[in-house]
């Protein structure tokens, strides 16, 4: 069995889970030399209902997820991470990492937070993490928060 990933996919929110999450992509990809894809899918159903300055807060959504990559690429290359990419894509992070993300960049490994929304989304709309390792073809990794641990 071949254990040894060639493309690690993390995806990333801001939240602190999703931060433990790309410290353990990041060990993973030094472990096996591989590349490491950072994605941020701006959720288009948290913005979806407010129509006045859509302008305004497209961009700035747009500016705090390449921010966001930045920085996370910035930490990767500095903890020797030998080759990295930042993917921004619009629209529900529970189809498009897992259906389209994936699969585009070749991952052989998601690796996400186990929450990284309020209890009340969760409900409502449903767990990114657990629509990954429903839909995801490749190999999963769900990182939960410490005070669960």
């Amino acid at each position: 069995m071949d254990s040894h990933y060639h493309t690690i996919l993390v995806a990333v929110d801001g939240s602190k889970t999703a931060d433990l999450a790309f410290e353990k992509a990041v060990q993973f990809a030094k472990l096996d030399q591989a590349k490491l894809v950072i994605t941020h899918v701006i959720d288009i159903q948290t913005f979806a209902n407010v129509r006045a300055n859509q302008r305004f807060i497209d961009q700035n959504v747009t500016e705090y997820a390449q921010e966001l990559l930045d920085k996370y690429q910035k930490r990767a290359i500095e903890e020797g991470v030998p080759e990295v990419e930042l993917v921004i894509e619009s629209g529900s992070p529970k189809t498009l990492i897992p259906k389209v993300i994936a699969p585009r960049v070749g991952a052989g490994l998601i690796v996400c937070g186990a929450v990284g929304m309020n209890a009340m989304e969760r409900i409502m709309i449903g767990s990114v993490s657990e629509n990954i390792a429903r839909y995801a073809k490749c190999d999963i990794y769900i990182v939960r928060p410490k005070t669960l641990n």
